[in-house]
């Protein structure tokens, strides 16, 4: 596996804090009751693409937050685009991948109880 570069991770984190707010200040409404939380972002060696990994909760509206997600991209982007103008050259195009590690402790917490 690759190591990532200082620079790497400081974007990672950079983008990370931005893409939170811009999802947050869209707000639960625009993800239909949905909280939609990034819970870490991954750039390319490239910076030319960046994997935003989001949570939802509840986890079932999960498919339709993430389909907002996408049906977005663009104007996300843009928004994006407009925070990091300062700090890079080419905004990186955005994938957005559900993180489903909260699903994952909640079905071992279950699995505990048992």
């Amino acid at each position: 596996m690759e190591q990532e570069s200082t620079r790497q991770l400081k974007i990672d984190s950079q983008l990370q804090r931005d893409m939170a707010e811009i999802i947050r200040q869209k707000g639960m409404q625009f993800f239909g009751g949905a909280l939609v939380s990034v819970s870490g972002v991954k750039i390319s060696p490239d910076l030319s693409v960046a994997k935003v990994y989001v949570s939802v909760f509840p986890s079932e509206k999960a498919g339709a937050s993430m389909k907002i997600l996408e049906d977005n991209v663009k104007a996300l982007r843009g928004e994006l685009g407009r925070r990091v103008a300062k700090q890079l050259r080419i905004v990186p195009e955005i994938a957005f991948f559900l993180d489903s590690s909260l699903d994952y402790v909640e079905h071992i917490e279950e699995l505990l109880k048992k």
